[in-house]
């Protein structure tokens, strides 16, 4: 324990986070710097810096990272269309890759021996943002103090601030939620509680960023989104940033009920877990870009992102997102968004986003071909016989030499 000097804590300001920087000082007798994301979780971040002041920490980071997050980790990965397990978006996941790489950053800087974080030790966050660590720094030390002490619920955690002097009135004026919750600009999430049976439906005042679909607007909201090169540039043509168009169609699918979800996923570890999931912007953009490659994008390497983007969701929520093998995925969709350029327009009501339009100069779709008026011959339609012969041919074969198709 004498080796680690310097320790770089991803730190929130919260309970745990405050504990755990007293405990980092007194248990390893190292200097803590502490290291706050702003990721448009929608809680102000700069009271962390009172906080981890209070504690005696001399370095304190607090970065606002919310354009580098939109940019360079939820626009590349809306751009495969990924969905971990048919329905998640990978809200939390994709934002761990970045802090991971923020810690490893500040351990440079500060010359620190060792990053920290208060992930527990039955989910995936631990995983993730250790596995980003030891990527971007081989030899860099891990302390993850959920896996060493033995304080093992909050109850046990006050009782350690009352005994080591740790100010936590902010963690005791307010009522604290039964869920535990995560947040940043793509979603929130909502775990425990009465979400731990899997048969109880979620309470209506849990959620926070939409309002329910049956309390949902009666006329519906058209918007339309502009995109170049499988990204959104602009919203009803008024040209934004990567986080500022994500923070306008939070709002806009928030007041129209769109973005709830309630799973059971299988997490990296090996249980299952019941989580629900607010990403009112990120479900808006899911649907809008598929619609823009529907036009744009050729059969084939449509269908062959689509092969692929299971194994690439696994690898995001696993937290592979510094591996080859998901850097070469990257390399491959983002090849194949050249030609993802023009518009999409979307109909939004009572939590369904729906297709109304999509446009573009890049356009695979042919209507002279497509028609079902006279296509003025662009279309021999005679050369379907010969195509479907030929495609039927093992088939023939099979059944000319005895064998029963009809079998099970």
């Amino acid at each position: 324990m004498s080796d680690i000097k310097k320790v770089v804590l991803a730190y929130s300001g919260g309970l745990d986070t405050s504990v755990i920087v007293r405990w980092l000082q007194e248990t390893y007798n190292c200097e803590v710097v502490t290291f706050t994301a702003d990721l448009g979780q929608g809680e102000e971040v700069e009271p962390a810096r009172a906080k981890a002041e209070a504690l005696g920490v001399k370095e304190i980071y607090i970065d606002d990272l919310r354009e580098e997050f939109v940019r360079d980790f939820v626009f590349p990965m809306f751009r495969a269309n990924t969905i971990y397990e048919g329905e998640y978006l990978l809200g939390t996941s994709i934002a761990r890759p970045l802090i991971a790489k923020r810690l490893i950053e500040i351990a440079n800087e500060t010359g620190a021996d060792a990053i920290s974080h208060g992930a527990t030790g039955k989910g995936n966050d631990q995983v993730r943002f250790e596995l980003g660590a030891y990527a971007l720094k081989p030899g860099v030390a891990v302390i993850a103090p959920w896996r060493e002490w033995d304080l093992t619920s909050r109850e046990t955690l006050m009782a350690y601030c009352e005994e080591h002097n740790i100010p936590v009135d902010f963690s005791t004026k307010k009522k604290k939620s039964p869920y535990s919750m995560d947040a940043n600009l793509l979603h929130i999430s909502f775990e425990g509680g009465v979400l731990e049976e899997p048969w109880a439906e979620a309470e209506e005042d849990m959620w926070r960023w939409t309002v329910s679909p049956e309390k949902a607007p009666d006329e519906p909201t058209y918007i339309e989104l502009t995109y170049l090169n499988g990204d959104i540039t602009a919203i009803d043509g008024e040209a934004l940033s990567p986080a500022t168009v994500l923070e306008k169609l939070n709002k806009i699918g928030g007041a129209n009920g769109i973005g709830r979800l309630d799973i059971v996923e299988n997490r990296f570890v090996g249980m299952k877990a019941r989580g629900c999931y607010e990403t009112p912007g990120g479900t808006i953009m899911m649907k809008a870009h598929r619609a823009i490659e529907s036009i744009t994008l050729d059969r084939e390497a449509a269908h062959l992102k689509d092969e692929l983007m299971p194994r690439y969701a696994e690898l995001i929520y696993n937290g592979f997102w510094w591996s080859e093998e998901r850097k070469m995925l990257q390399q491959m969709i983002d090849y194949s968004q050249r030609y993802v350029n023009g518009d999409v327009r979307l109909k939004l009501y009572k939590g369904n986003v729906i297709v109304v339009g999509r446009r573009s100069d890049d356009s695979l779709f042919d209507e002279s071909i497509a028609t079902f008026e006279d296509d003025a011959g662009s279309y021999n339609q005679k050369d379907a016989e010969g195509f479907i012969k030929l495609n039927a041919l093992r088939m023939r074969i099979a059944s000319s030499k005895g064998r029963n198709l009809l079998e099970d």
